[in-house]
């Protein structure tokens, strides 16, 4: 058997890490998102929807377009500024300018609640299930990352659905608690408790690819460069961005789907479009917009989550290196 001795680091450390990672990653991500869409808000194609996706660069959470009668403020993807944002850099400037550096990282703290619990539980049950394949049943292949990540993600997803559910509807609604535990009841007696796994499959067809296909990347990464102990940071960022990027292409298609099915739930569509199969989003995507659908967005999504998982992979790793 491998020697184990000084090899990890406790699961308090990882969670430690996997916090700090979770937070300056989203220090990072989220002004370039706030400026996205303040950008969609400026040319109406925001305003005219009753929901948006927002990212805090872990995952991406509905926004309801239509706040409550009782919000006489404005909200933060509304405000009217000076002048036009021309670009990324100039509504960065302009927003801290008018509005205060805070304003770059508005909705930041109400999706941190549910991001970094995801966070956490994801990144040291990677951790736990790898170091059982690797050192406890002697499996170093290179494929043992990648199946430590998709068993993560698979826990990780199934733990937070039901709460993600919960969210999104409060979210889009914007109904109460009290109005929320009854639809809630009412689903529960009507579909049983899978009503709470809804886009369940999605998300797994989605996240799990992703994870598996983004670990036996970075894991391959790192033993190609001899960098498996204590690995360099710019090793990190680039190592983490390549695995990102290679990801992210690949699974391009259920992340299209996703997006669909989450918007539905959010627009209250729990009938017959909301209850379609994976595989009759992508066939019906597919009859209308051919393969380039099935890959909308794919630029988008590589500026995204190729910085997101660079930043978020080198805090952890340098954080989780220096509490061995």
């Amino acid at each position: 058997m491998a020697e184990v001795k000084n090899v990890e680091v406790s699961a308090h450390q990882q969670i430690t890490a996997a916090c700090c990672g979770a937070f300056i990653t989203s220090i990072f991500m989220t002004p370039l998102d706030v400026v996205k869409v303040r950008l969609q808000a400026q040319q109406k194609e925001l305003l005219n929807r009753r929901c948006f996706l927002y990212c805090n660069g872990l995952m991406d959470h509905i926004c309801s377009c239509h706040p409550s009668p009782s919000h006489t403020q404005k909200q933060w993807y509304s405000r009217a500024l000076p002048g036009p944002i021309n670009g990324t850099m100039d509504g960065l400037i302009k927003i801290s300018r008018h509005e205060g550096l805070s304003s770059l990282w508005s909705g930041l703290p109400a999706t941190l609640v549910v991001a970094v619990p995801n966070t956490v539980l994801y990144f040291t049950t990677y951790e736990q299930v790898r170091f059982l394949l690797k050192y406890k049943m002697n499996c170093d292949q290179w494929w043992t990352a990648g199946a430590a990540g998709g068993v993560a993600r698979v826990w990780s997803v199934t733990v937070c659905s039901p709460f993600e559910l919960v969210r999104t509807k409060l979210q889009a609604a914007k109904i109460s608690y009290a109005d929320l535990l009854r639809s809630m009841k009412q689903e529960l007696r009507r579909e049983g408790v899978l009503s709470l796994f809804r886009g369940w499959d999605a998300t797994v067809l989605r996240d799990v690819p992703f994870s598996m296909l983004y670990w036996a990347t970075y894991d391959n990464l790192k033993k190609a460069a001899h960098q498996q102990e204590q690995p360099a940071v710019p090793f990190t960022l680039l190592a983490g961005s390549i695995a990102g990027g290679v990801a992210a292409a690949i699974t391009l298609p259920f992340d299209v789907v996703k997006t669909h099915r989450q918007i539905e739930i959010a627009s209250g569509s729990d009938g017959r479009r909301a209850s379609r199969s994976t595989l009759q989003h992508l066939r019906s995507i597919y009859q209308q917009q051919g393969v380039p659908g099935l890959f909308s967005g794919l630029s988008p999504r590589l500026v995204k989550v190729m910085p997101a998982c660079a930043i978020m992979i080198s805090t952890y790793e340098y954080i989780k290196s220096h509490a061995r």
